[in-house]
């Protein structure tokens, strides 16, 4: 048996962080989309764990245990009581280290996958924390455990993210159109937390509002923040190029997580597709898609090849 999963983008349409455990974990409040651009793996059952990586973007990133999706999988087969391995290739689309969770969403559909492949079933989802059905038994992955952003990466459906990750929200959206770019420069997140002057920052209203459109949505997201741009743009200065550049075009423009990919909003498809076009022809060294940020649990959802 052979399958397919698709591990899509993730983009913080907002990000605020509203403070710093003792541990050094921050404190987030976040609205997520996803987009259906993304990365691809095929994955089968294999006498152990194999991994190879292609795609556009494939350069550097490693083959082995030190990739995300190779110890979500492995551990998905040793909670689970899995025997044997997973062989996996990995089609990568998305730019490293660019703050739309590519290891983590590649992380996420690899568990996805692996489950799967083992006839594993959900069972709960909270914390973090992910409850599966296997053929032996109840089992327990800690997917917070793998990475704060693989949680929210599982099902990749518009929702709000709060404490360090863990506490997940599903929320509705209308469809947003949107540009992403990434200059071609990896920011350091580590780098980027330590360089944001306040770590208390107001988070969203407890209660967000209903957008009936994607007008409505733009509207009230230009009231919100990122509070990871400043510190960001200050480390890469090419991030305030690149929101320039889409400032001129979109109805709304901020940077996704730690950088570098930022992201313009449109009210239609049309006006994105547009933007897409004019962008990529005055700036042929960044890397660009548009599409439609929403739901895309059916889009990742594991299918036989």
């Amino acid at each position: 048996m052979r399958i397919k999963v698709f591990a899509p983008a993730k983009v913080n349409l907002t990000l605020h962080v509203t403070g710093q455990r003792q541990d050094g974990y921050h404190l987030l409040d976040s609205l997520i989309a996803f987009a259906p651009i993304g990365d691809d793996l095929t994955m089968a059952c294999a006498a152990e764990m194999r991994l190879a990586v292609a795609g556009s973007e494939a350069q550097g990133v490693p083959a082995d245990a030190r990739n995300l999706v190779w110890r979500a999988v492995a551990a998905h087969q040793a909670q689970c009581g899995a025997t044997g391995g997973v062989e996996i290739t990995l089609e990568k689309h998305l730019p490293a280290a660019s703050g739309i969770g590519g290891g983590s969403s590649d992380a996420a559909a690899g568990v996805r996958g692996a489950m799967a492949l083992g006839g594993s079933e959900e069972v709960g989802f909270s914390g973090g924390k992910l409850d599966v059905r296997t053929r032996g038994g109840l089992a327990q992955l800690d997917l917070l455990a793998l990475g704060a952003d693989v949680p929210m990466c599982y099902r990749p459906a518009p929702i709000r993210v709060q404490g360090i990750g863990e506490a997940i929200t599903p929320v509705s959206l209308p469809p947003l159109p949107a540009v992403l770019i990434n200059p071609r420069v990896e920011v350091s997140t580590p780098a980027v937390f330590r360089a944001l002057a306040s770590k208390t920052n107001p988070p969203s209203p407890d209660v967000l509002p209903n957008w009936p459109d994607a007008r409505a949505l733009i509207d009230w997201l230009a009231t919100q923040r990122n509070d990871l741009e400043a510190p960001a743009a200050a480390l890469a200065p090419v991030i305030g190029e690149v929101l320039g550049a889409l400032r001129g075009q979109a109805a709304l423009a901020r940077m996704s997580g730690s950088g570098a990919t930022c992201f313009g909003l449109f009210y239609t498809e049309a006006e994105a597709e547009s933007a897409a076009a004019s962008l990529a022809r005055a700036h042929p060294e960044w890397w660009l898609r548009a599409g439609v940020l929403g739901d895309q649990t059916d889009l990742a959802a594991p299918q036989s090849l």
